[in-house]
């Protein structure tokens, strides 16, 4: 593989992440206010909507390429499914703020 495949690949994966994250917000605001789900944390109406929605856009898009379903894609979607659910709660300022407070401050330049 060439590393303009590559490139194209990675291209694609990030433009569907996005997407995914896009349908996992807007799927969370219109449940969320269902009388049911009121009283459910929105992060966990997030986290449950993205590990549903990733595995079906895995089946969908497998049976349009015409492609066959392995455990290994199953279990990519599922991990793939943590990061749409950080990227559409905004979790990447949260891992910022826990590696920005694990960084080593020389006491000297305070």
């Amino acid at each position: 593989m060439n590393i303009n495949t590559a490139m194209q690949y990675l291209t694609y994966g990030m433009a569907l992440l996005g997407v995914l994250a896009f349908m996992v917000s807007v799927v969370v605001q219109v449940i969320k206010e269902m009388p049911f789900l009121a009283k459910v944390p929105t992060s966990a109406v997030a986290l449950i909507t993205s590990m549903i929605l990733c595995p079906v856009a895995l089946v969908v898009l497998c049976t349009y390429f015409k492609i066959t379903i392995t455990w290994y894609y199953v279990f990519a979607s599922f991990l793939a499914a943590f990061i749409v659910y950080l990227v559409s709660t905004g979790g990447w300022e949260k891992i910022k703020e826990i590696w920005d407070r694990t960084k080593y401050k020389d006491s000297e330049s305070e």
